[in-house]
């Protein structure tokens, strides 16, 4: 069995962490969501390396981006360790440790505008995680 050093072992969870935002905005553009932002929190928090936020139109369409979401990193063999506001999807958190995605209709997301209360991350352009 291979040792990694601290070093090693952070840019390797910093790869699994930049598949999973790919992943993640793949499922939610196949259901259409609305202006995906990815904001780099790694310096910025411990909570995670990335919160992706994202808005759906209607209700329907919100569930069906978490859902999108959780099936495809499922599929990976990522469990999500918390989910919450599924059934009002006002605004749905999933919390997969290293990425946080936050979905949203329009108008909670204008009301709660975490990318101004994230300001202070690195807004991190959605091409960079393409795969090469």
């Amino acid at each position: 069995m291979k040792l990694f050093t601290w070093k090693e072992n952070r840019e390797r969870k910093k790869m699994e962490s930049r598949e999973m935002v790919r992943l993640a905005c793949e499922a939610m553009e196949d259901k259409k969501a609305q202006d995906i932002k990815i904001i780099d929190i790694e310096k910025v928090s411990t909570l995670a390396d990335y919160f992706i936020i994202a808005s759906g139109s209607n209700r329907n369409q919100v569930q069906a981006m978490a859902d999108s979401v959780s099936e495809t990193l499922g599929r990976a063999g990522v469990e999500p360790k918390q989910m919450e506001g599924y059934q009002t999807a006002n605004w749905i958190l999933l919390d997969y440790r290293d990425v946080v995605i936050h979905i949203f209709d329009e108008e909670n997301r204008l009301f709660y505008d975490l990318e101004r209360i994230w300001r202070d991350g690195i807004l991190v352009e959605r091409e960079s995680f393409d795969k090469e």
